[in-house]
């Protein structure tokens, strides 16, 4: 599986999503009919793409528009934006601002408690599809693991990448991203001098 079928694959499933077959099944769905090789290859482009995103300016979109952003919902932040897309996949890794332009981030901003683009289970479609298969979910994590062992090493970042920032900063996220800043942070107070 190369990236072109790689983003087929999930834009194919963003078009078979429905209310009673959210993306993950549907894309659970779609793996599942393959061969297992392809799902594990799936799966390392899913995690390449998920690492490169692995980022602190990513990670301060993620707190703006969830309202705060755990570790592990970064995680699911970063497979909300796989799938969303390679459009919107790509203007977010290449400016996180750019998701202030997102239907969903702007509806979110008016919601509270709205979680836009975080999507926990899309992280596990591999191993949905394998239990579809064969039965199971942890076939897919022995074969996953002799996958990796019979590939280069290619490490994820122990750290995000980029500069650290305080994302409770709010003078420094709306100068790092001032659009999501403008959606999702009370307006900046301006003191008047008395004359």
């Amino acid at each position: 599986m190369d990236t072109k079928e790689f983003w087929h694959l999930i834009n194919k499933a963003r078009f078979a999503t429905t209310d009673e077959a959210p993306f993950h099944e549907a894309l659970a769905a779609l793996l599942a009919a393959r061969p297992k090789q392809q799902i594990l290859e799936y799966q390392d482009h899913f995690d390449t793409l998920h690492d490169a995103l692995y980022r602190w300016d990513v990670w301060a979109a993620a707190y703006l528009i969830g309202g705060g952003c755990s570790d592990d919902s970064f995680m699911d932040f970063r497979a909300g934006l796989i799938a969303q897309g390679r459009h919107w996949y790509e203007r977010a890794a290449a400016s996180p601002d750019s998701l202030a332009e997102h239907p969903d981030v702007i509806a979110a901003a008016t919601d509270v408690g709205d979680r836009a683009l975080f999507d926990e289970d899309a992280n596990y479609c591999a191993s949905d599809a394998y239990e579809r298969i064969t039965g199971e979910g942890e076939t897919f994590w022995a074969d996953w693991k002799q996958y990796v062992a019979d590939r280069p090493s290619v490490d994820s970042p122990a750290d995000p990448l980029g500069e650290d920032f305080d994302f409770d900063d709010e003078d420094e996220m709306r100068r790092r991203l001032p659009r999501l800043a403008a959606l999702f942070l009370p307006a900046p107070s301006t003191s008047r001098k008395s004359g």
